[in-house]
């Protein structure tokens, strides 16, 4: 199975579950969903597919070039093997998505995903339009253990499949069991709320359990408020993609810090500030 391949059966239910949405939004006056976000989420969703397809051969290419090559054990398909890479993938792709809430340069790719005040089924696809730029770095350790491009990254994508039901306001909360182990919409709220205690909580894809390992998890005890913690005055497609950017352009062009300085903003947190202060988070 391909990974293109499940994205093609997935396309028609994630249709299926927004136009449901959309409609239970309607009746039960929700408004779960804005025309303007809406809009840019298709736009963000494009542009990540455009990436994707750009990025595969290379993502590939090294992925297995490590495999191939460097790889400390060489497995084949048996069943054990797809348990194994998918326990892999998981924890590395938690490393990916904290990072992305540490670095500032990566949080300017990553923040499109969270700009939109609304939180339903198609924020989801709301891309983090550049990730494929170096995603695949992070699957490195996969590869490393004897991995191979087509496992990782099919897997990865069955677990993003698995992160779209997981952007809705309409589920409540599961069974105890499942909320110990998996990532489900309750935590996920978490996730995308600016609420200053919510803040870079629950970075798991599909098992809750790196956050609570690494310190990263909270619970969902107040109502989220959705977006960034200063909203977008400009919701144009283009500055809700870039903005995170041109702020970095507008540090680096100052004259009244050192290159140090520069590159520090760069590479601390979201929010921190040439001068030395960290503000909270964007």
């Amino acid at each position: 199975m391909d990974q293109n391949f499940v994205a093609f059966l997935s396309t028609p239910i994630y249709a299926f579950l927004i136009a449901l949405e959309l409609y239970y939004s309607h009746l039960s006056g929700l408004k779960l969903y804005d025309k303007q976000e809406s809009k840019n989420t298709i736009f963000l969703g494009f542009v990540g597919i455009v990436f994707d397809l750009l990025m595969k051969g290379i993502c590939f290419y090294v992925l297995d070039g490590v495999k191939d090559n460097y790889s400390i054990f060489t497995l084949g398909n048996s069943y054990w093997v797809w348990v194994g890479v998918f326990f892999a993938q998981d924890f590395c792709f938690y490393w990916l998505h904290r990072t992305e809430h540490s670095v500032r340069l990566f949080w300017a790719v990553h923040v499109n995903h969270h700009s939109s005040e609304k939180y339903n089924f198609s924020v989801a696809l709301r891309s983090s339009a550049l990730q494929p730029i170096y995603r695949y770095f992070f699957f490195l350790p996969c590869a490393f253990l004897g991995f191979s491009a087509e496992q990782i990254m099919l897997i990865y994508t069955i677990n993003q499949v698995y992160q779209f039901f997981l952007h809705t306001e309409t589920v409540d909360k599961y069974y105890p069991w499942i909320e110990a182990i998996f990532v489900t919409p309750s935590h996920h709220r978490v996730h995308h709320a600016s609420n200053e205690k919510y803040l870079d909580k629950n970075m798991g894809q599909v098992l809750i359990i790196w956050d609570k390992l690494f310190g990263t998890f909270a619970k969902e005890t107040e109502r989220p408020i959705y977006g960034i913690t200063k909203p977008l005055a400009n919701k144009n497609h283009m500055h809700v993609w870039l903005h995170e950017f041109i702020a970095l352009g507008r540090i680096l062009k100052r004259k009244d810090i050192s290159w140090g300085q520069k590159l520090r903003t760069v590479v601390a947190k979201p929010g921190f500030e040439p001068d030395g202060k960290t503000k909270v988070d964007v």
